[in-house]
């Protein structure tokens, strides 16, 4: 269980780990249920700043998660989402040009667009929801936003052969996956409801946006599902404060 969870902090962090061996497929497809519990230790890490200055300026400490946030996934899910924004834009419709880009590691203007907007989008929600006094419900966004990896895998076909995502899909302990991914989503549900189903809501554009232009999903896709599911949860857990 410690190798797996491991696995998933190596996979989806720059935290340092040990060094865990051979890793056959079936590793990293059991690594995946431990996804929301790697975004919960992001979640802890971010919220070490607001609990060490609990009197600094909001604009001030949300600016200092976001870019925690970013450092912390290495730009992981962010390079995810560049790359997903300037296949849709690029891609024109066509699937084979779509799929091209993607696998392109050159950020084009569409890329940056996303990326900025959606971490400026993060940095005032960081901010209302500091300015009152809800900073409890950062530690909830990346726990979220990594369930969603999990519902993006068992709810939609990926479509490259080979890769680690690859290898994920196809091993994926699916009643396991379920479990985890709805005491998520129930939990989110709990803490913001809103929140929950605005994200959720976001979720199924941007499957049924996978489904029509590739027919599914990729590495790429889940990252760009990841950060938009964060954004999307922290606007509507703010907007809805009393």
């Amino acid at each position: 269980m410690w190798k797996h969870a491991l696995l998933a902090v190596a996979f989806l962090t720059r935290l340092p780990t040990p060094d865990l061996g051979k890793l056959e497929a079936e590793d990293f497809a059991r690594s995946a249920l431990f996804y929301p519990w790697v975004g919960a230790l992001v979640g802890a890490l971010l919220c070490l700043p607001w609990l060490l200055f609990p009197h600094a300026p909001a604009l001030l400490l949300a600016a200092i998660l976001t870019a925690l946030w970013a450092g912390l996934t290495g730009g992981l899910h962010l390079d995810g989402l560049a790359d997903s924004a300037d296949a849709w834009l690029g891609g024109f419709g066509d699937e084979e040009k779509t799929h091209r880009i993607l696998k392109d590691p050159l950020t084009g203007a569409a890329g940056v667009i996303a990326v900025v907007s959606v971490m400026l989008l993060k940095f005032a929600a960081l901010a209302a929801l500091l300015e009152g006094g809800q900073g409890f419900l950062i530690l909830c966004a990346p726990i979220m936003g990594r369930a969603l990896i999990l519902l993006l895998f068992l709810t939609t076909p990926y479509v490259r052969a080979g890769g680690l995502a690859s290898a994920v899909t196809t091993h994926l302990p699916r009643a396991a996956a379920w479990g985890t991914a709805s005491a998520c989503l129930l939990a989110g549900m709990v803490v913001s409801s809103w929140g929950t189903a605005a994200m959720l809501m976001g979720f199924w554009l941007l499957r049924r946006l996978m489904l029509q232009r590739l027919q599914g999903c990729t590495g790429d896709t889940a990252g760009a599902t990841v950060e938009s599911g964060e954004m999307i949860w922290l606007v509507g857990a703010a907007l809805s404060m009393p």
